[in-house]
C-alpha cells in the first residue's frame, strides 16, 4: 500500500446562484479590483492508503458522489498525489 492525498474540489455548477462568491466579488470591486467573475469552491484533502493512484482516485470519486458533492448542483474534480 502507498500513501496518497486525494484532493476533491467541489464547486457550484454554472448557472447555480453563488451568494458567497457574489458578496466577495462586490467586496473586491469596492477595494478597486476589476473582476469579471468569481466562483467559490470547497476543497477537501483526504489522506488514504491504496494500491495505486487509480484506486485512490476511484475511492475519492466515490466519496465525492456519496457525500462531498450534491450532483444536482455541484461539479467536482479529483486529483491524487503520492504523500
Amino acid at each position: 500500500m502507498t500513501a496518497y492525498t486525494a484532493t476533491v474540489t467541489v464547486r457550484l455548477k454554472n448557472g447555480v446562484l453563488d451568494p458567497e462568491a457574489e458578496t466577495t466579488k462586490r467586496a473586491l470591486e469596492r477595494l478597486g479590483f476589476e473582476v469579471d467573475g468569481l466562483r467559490s469552491a470547497d476543497r477537501f484533502e483526504v489522506d488514504l492508503d491504496a494500491e495505486s493512484a487509480d484506486v485512490a482516485a476511484t475511492r475519492a470519486d466515490e466519496m465525492a458522489q456519496r457525500l462531498l458533492a450534491n450532483p444536482t448542483i455541484h461539479d467536482y474534480d479529483v486529483s491524487v498525489a503520492e504523500r
